[in-house]
């Protein structure tokens, strides 16, 4: 009995596993990366889909996590933007001290690195108070050791 739910484990994986992604997959991306509010027909007209399958590789590409969230990205003249590096206590594991940070308000990307600091937060926010309340809402995080911020004076 338990070898074969573990063989229709393995079917059920190599038949329903996602090939990598292709150039039209990776072009529908780049175009949302530049415009999140684009039509479906808007992108398949750029790609050479048709609406339905541009629908149905967004929906694909969200469902397996490649596509995580669509975002406003508000210019620095209308706002403030921050890259905060951070150290964590080791007795935390990282990826849950990770998922905490994300979870804060005007965190737009969290990495996870190596070398002197383990996390990378982005954050944007309307003004530089805004920033610097999720800061210190980062910092109150249990696991969060030490702190580094740089303003982004500039992007281009």
């Amino acid at each position: 009995m338990l070898m074969r739910e573990i063989v229709k484990f393995f079917q059920y994986v190599i038949t329903n596993r996602r090939q990598e992604m292709d150039e039209k997959d990776k072009q529908i991306i780049k175009l949302l990366k530049d415009d999140a509010r684009a039509g479906y027909g808007e992108i398949g007209a750029k790609v050479g889909l048709s609406e339905g399958a541009v629908r149905k590789r967004i929906k694909t590409l969200g469902d397996e996590g490649v596509i995580r969230k669509f975002t406003a990205k508000i210019s620095l003249a209308e706002g403030a933007q921050a890259i905060t590096l951070l150290a964590t206590n080791p007795a935390y594991p990282t990826q849950e001290v990770s998922k905490k940070i994300q979870a804060i308000l005007n965190v737009e990307t969290v990495y996870e690195v190596t070398g002197e600091y383990d996390i990378v937060a982005v954050i944007s926010g309307m003004n530089v108070t805004e920033v610097n309340e999720c800061i210190e809402k980062i910092r109150r995080v249990e696991g969060i050791m030490k702190t580094n911020t740089m303003i982004v004076l500039r992007s281009s």
